[in-house]
């Protein structure tokens, strides 16, 4: 094995598989079996966390950066200037294992760019996860990027050896789609989505009555768009994930603000980076959409188009909706007991727990843990030392930020005094 050439393959496809960030592994059962090597539901180069908020390290590669298409937002793509390298499949499993027995990682992320056509890509990912499996025993976790346009034959076989599948559909919208990739169609991103869901239902069924049924995708399937390559608004965005989670159940949309790498009249400028926050803001409604009782029809619309920067979404409906408060925290159901800022799920269930036994004020709040500053506006209890009356929307917005300033300076304050004192110590 030429050792040298390995390690710049390895330098070249990891760093250009960074710019995919829909790598997770929480969902996945899979144990160690037959003294096998590795455990996906184990402890813990590329750091994912599991739905128990685990940290998970996995080597994340692509198998190739070559490219047949030249989408404008990708920095593989095919008029590209860059450095190409492809890896053998048995490469690509004995780096697994090496890297495995190293205790560098607990599992595989590959992805690929697309050589010849889908099907032949799709091959040779399976080929990987299918070695690993069968010829290394390997029971770690396995998350292989799915080929827009591979076969149906392949997208059922892939869902056998790997936890997670993914499609990435790229951007959020058909418009975008046919302005940054001609050569691409979305019914190619789809349908393999479609064959995934089919599946995933047919092996759950069959493993009620037959126990013997293999596993199947066990950690699902998610997606990724980018963000603000094609100028689509956070409503459309959110929409589109609304769509997706609705209809093919997946597990996670990810959203990957774009990052310009060239110049392209069909895409924004140089140095026009998507804000971070815009990213941040997307992951709390998209939170707010699977956990929190949510419609997307109630957080954007065509009134409200896009997610305010200074506050989040929940904050910002609330305000918009300051009819439905405050909330009565001793007798509201769960469902509006979510819809109080400051209040997440984890203390909603304290609430609902500890009201059973009597009747909460302030002070039991406080030691459950809720953000009073932003809570207080909008709730009410067995106390009413901090209830407020007749505020406008403007006016507890102005609070609360006002608050918040002032709390992150204060804790700023103390993290700069620390250090000095630390310093004088060193010294």
């Amino acid at each position: 094995m030429n050792f040298e050439r390995i390690k710049e393959k390895l330098n070249i496809l990891a760093d250009a598989a960074k710019y995919d960030v829909s790598c997770s592994s929480s969902g996945s059962k899979r144990t160690n079996k037959n003294k096998g090597l590795g455990d996906s539901s184990g402890m813990g180069i590329c750091h994912s966390y599991t739905e128990d908020g685990r940290c998970v390290s996995l080597l994340k590669i692509l198998l190739t950066n070559h490219c047949i298409f030249d989408c404008a937002y990708c920095v593989t793509r095919k008029s590209n200037d860059i450095k190409r390298a492809a890896f053998k499949v048995q490469e690509v499993v004995d780096l697994t294992i090496n890297f495995y027995r190293r205790n560098y990682i607990e599992g595989l992320f590959l992805s690929s760019g697309i050589f010849k056509n889908a099907d032949y890509t799709m091959e040779r990912l399976i080929a990987v996860a299918k070695k690993l499996r069968e010829e290394e025993n390997f029971n770690g976790y396995i998350h292989l990027k799915s080929i827009p346009g591979a076969s149906d034959e392949l997208m059922r076989e892939a869902g056998l050896y790997s936890d997670r599948l993914s499609v990435n559909i790229e951007i959020p919208s058909e418009k975008g789609l046919k302005l940054l990739a001609p050569e691409k169609h979305r019914s190619d991103f789809i349908k393999p989505m479609q064959k995934v869901t089919n599946e995933i239902i047919q092996y759950k069924n069959e493993k009620k009555l037959i126990k013997s049924t293999p596993l199947y995708a066990p950690a699902g399937q998610s997606t990724q768009m980018i963000v603000g390559a094609s100028g689509e608004t956070d409503a459309e965005i959110m929409y589109t994930s609304a769509y997706f989670y609705k209809k093919f159940n997946l597990k996670r949309v990810y959203y990957s603000g774009y990052i310009p790498i060239s110049y392209d009249q069909r895409l924004p400028s140089i140095g026009t980076e998507v804000p971070i926050l815009r990213e941040n803001r997307l992951y709390q409604t998209d939170w707010l959409l699977r956990f929190y009782g949510f419609d997307i029809r109630e957080l954007l619309n065509k009134d409200h188009p896009n997610l305010d920067s200074d506050i989040d979404p929940k904050l910002s409906w609330a305000l918009r909706n300051l009819d439905q408060f405050p909330i009565n925290i001793n007798t509201a159901e769960k469902r509006m007991l979510a819809r109080i800022p400051g209040l997440g799920m984890k203390s909603v269930g304290k609430i609902l727990q500890a009201r059973r036994f009597r009747k909460l004020n302030w002070e039991h709040l406080k030691l459950i843990g809720i953000a009073m500053n932003r809570a207080k506006y909008f709730m009410v209890c067995d106390s009413r030392v901090f209830e407020t009356k007749d505020r406008t929307a403007a006016q507890i917005k102005g609070l609360i930020l006002q608050e918040s300033n002032s709390k992150f300076r204060k804790t700023f304050n103390n993290q700069l005094n620390l250090f000095d004192a630390t310093s004088k110590l060193s010294v």
